[in-house]
């Protein structure tokens, strides 16, 4: 297993690499170019930039996370093959500068949703949270205008402005949009990109949609084990993998996570695992917590230990955490709790190893 932390780039984090290179067991950091637009070529001097400044602060840049697929290939839209041809420039781009995983998802309009961006627990800490009820009572656009306001400054991954300013044309496009079609359209993508990826040495990792059930109507299909299985076998190439999350599927308890993580890792087709828990008060609520069992409703010892004992060897890095401490920063991207994150992950690992071995 591969210790990571996100970190979004020089200007989009407050976190310095220095800071993350102290953190015990990590090994790298997995990074993405903000300013880039979905749909356009990541240019290679800036890849080689970013990868330079990482690496002087003595860390590893083998992921990337948000290389964002355009709308228009999700849609199977006119420009489809264009933004195909551009992603693919990019894998060729990232594989040169020695990347060896692209964490990307496949969810229409939003990558991700939350109610509330700062829920204050009873501890202190604020963390990120979700209501069904109330996110479905809000309409999308009020829904932008409260992120952009309790996000601290900061551009939130997948809410990027640039993709939400024709927000109602997006739904007008979607209107059609059934789970079938948007199977068929990631088909279309994977047989494009997954040749290459193989040929570069890159492995694609589709991250869960987030929460994993349909949104304002939008189709959602990486929700559970079925979809996760068809969207394996749409290309059956390790190439083609998971980033197995497990807050994101784990929102549901219908989803059996340390099950998930035996299944596909032990047919290795996960090529990263983001690792967090949740509190689930009922189905459809749900908030995030520290990364401890007894905090959430997942059994962090269970999913570490299935990982462990299917041979796991890529990268994990801790998902979300709380604001704690004072610390003020991007919403579930705080220094301080995914740091102790780590610590906990690192100690699960230790000890099942140690138990393993006698």
């Amino acid at each position: 297993m591969k210790m990571t932390f996100r970190w979004f780039g020089e200007g989009h984090d407050n976190i310095p690499l220095a800071h993350i290179r102290q953190i015990p067991g990590i090994s790298g950091v997995v990074t993405t170019l903000m300013d880039i637009p979905a749909g356009e070529v990541w240019p290679e001097d800036q890849i080689l930039a970013m990868k330079k400044q990482v690496e002087d602060a003595g860390l590893a840049i083998e992921v990337i996370e948000s290389v964002n697929v355009h709308e228009d290939i999700k849609l199977g839209a006119g420009r489809r093959d264009e933004y195909i041809e551009n992603y693919i420039t990019t894998i060729r781009h990232l594989a040169k500068a020695g990347a060896k995983v692209i964490c990307y998802n496949f969810m229409p309009v939003f990558d991700w949703i939350r109610s509330d961006l700062a829920l204050p627990l009873p501890d202190g800490s604020t963390v990120m949270a979700y209501d069904a009820a109330r996110v479905e009572h809000v309409d999308p656009l009020k829904l932008v205008e409260n992120f952009a306001r309790e996000s601290g400054g900061f551009s939130l991954p997948g809410w990027e402005s640039e993709r939400l300013k024709e927000l109602s044309f997006l739904f007008g496009e979607y209107r059609n949009m059934d789970t079938e079609k948007l199977f068929s359209n990631l088909g279309y993508f994977l047989h494009a990109i997954i040749p290459v990826c193989e040929e570069v040495g890159i492995r694609m990792a589709i991250h869960p949609d987030d929460p994993p059930w349909p949104i304002y109507g939008l189709p959602r299909i990486v929700i559970g084990e079925a979809g996760l299985e068809r969207l394996l076998a749409l290309v059956d190439s390790p190439s083609n993998s998971l980033t197995l999350c497990t807050g994101s599927l784990g929102s549901n308890p219908d989803n059996d996570i340390p099950a998930f993580v035996r299944k596909f890792s032990g047919m290795k087709r996960v090529a990263f695992a983001h690792i967090r828990n949740i509190k689930i008060e009922k189905k459809g609520v749900f908030h995030e917590t520290s990364h401890l069992s007894s905090d959430g409703s997942l059994d962090m010892f269970a999913i570490v230990k299935a990982f462990y004992d299917t041979g796991f060897d890529g990268y994990v890095r801790p998902d979300h955490g709380r604001m704690i401490w004072g610390e003020i920063g991007r919403p579930g991207y705080g220094l301080y709790d995914r740091a102790l994150g780590i610590t906990y992950l690192n100690g699960l690992w230790e000890a099942i190893d140690k138990m393993s071995r006698g």
